[in-house]
């Protein structure tokens, strides 16, 4: 399963999707081309708008699995990182 992340105008994450592999490319592509077909899906195949960044389960590419109230900057990384939001205390 890939998983995809939808952010708003200011970079935070508004939900969380998984779509198949398969519809991405793998085996084949490997990230970030599999971000190219994930989103081709996502506006083409499931009809839904907005910006989608593809997010690893298991943080290896984005640092971190994005969660509903993280945030993306675009400036840390080559392809930028989600960070989680403050924890409270």
């Amino acid at each position: 399963m890939a998983s995809f992340a939808q952010i708003d105008e200011t970079n935070t994450v508004i939900k969380v999707i998984g779509i198949s592999n398969e519809v991405c490319g793998e085996p084949t592509l490997a990230f970030p081309d599999t971000e190219s077909a994930g989103r081709a899906f996502i506006a083409n195949g499931m009809k839904l708008e907005g910006t989608w960044l593809q997010t690893s389960y298991n943080g290896s590419f984005r640092g971190c699995y994005a969660g509903i109230g993280y945030t993306y900057d675009a400036s840390i990384g080559e392809y930028g990182e989600f960070v989680a939001p403050p924890t409270e205390e």
